[in-house]
């Protein structure tokens, strides 16, 4: 069993990791308002100065013109706000999942080391249980490890589709964009 000093070091050592994570999540947090903050500022000037332009404008086809030469920086600028923020999110994940396996392996051993020490002091003809006792932990752990590597796959796969889909949203925009001056000519 674990003295009160031991008891009071694994506390304190969760109190940290608490406290650890925590401002993790807050450090993701203000790159986040911070992002917004930018893309708020940006999207005002950009609104003042679109105001200007279509007020100077002079005919359809001049207008037509104007709103395709917008339509393909507002995409644009969109897929790079959608990275921005999934930058920010994975980054602050990764932490926040590192912090998380540092826990984890930190409590695999103590755990380990209190199955062995319950091993050395087993009594006599206890070496089903014993083996039972190492049986579930060693799953535990396999269980652990398989859960982590499917959220690794799932996650390196969710990068990869939003690669994509940024890439073809913008591919599109600019598509759209080079045919809309033809149609208003």
């Amino acid at each position: 069993m674990m003295t009160a000093e031991q008891l009071l070091a694994a506390h304190k050592a969760n109190v940290e990791t608490l406290f650890g994570m925590t401002n993790k999540a807050f450090e993701g947090m203000e790159k986040l308002v911070e992002l917004n903050l930018q893309v708020a500022r940006a999207a005002l000037a950009e609104s003042a100065d679109s105001t200007k332009a279509v007020l100077s404008v002079k005919d359809a086809q001049e207008l037509m013109a104007l709103q395709a030469g917008m339509l393909q920086p507002a995409a644009e600028k969109a897929a790079s706000y959608s990275r921005h923020l999934y930058d920010i999110a994975a980054a602050t994940n990764a932490d926040l999942a590192k912090m998380a396996e540092g826990q984890m392996s930190d409590v695999q051993k103590k755990l380990m080391s209190v199955v062995d020490t319950a091993v050395k002091n087993a009594p006599a003809g206890s070496e089903n249980a014993v083996a039972l006792v190492k049986s579930a932990v060693a799953a535990a752990n396999n269980a652990y490890e398989s859960v982590h590597k499917a959220a690794k796959q799932a996650a390196d796969v969710a990068e990869a589709n939003f690669q994509a889909m940024t890439t073809t949203a913008v591919k599109a925009t600019q598509q759209a964009a080079a045919k809309a001056p033809r149609r208003a000519a």
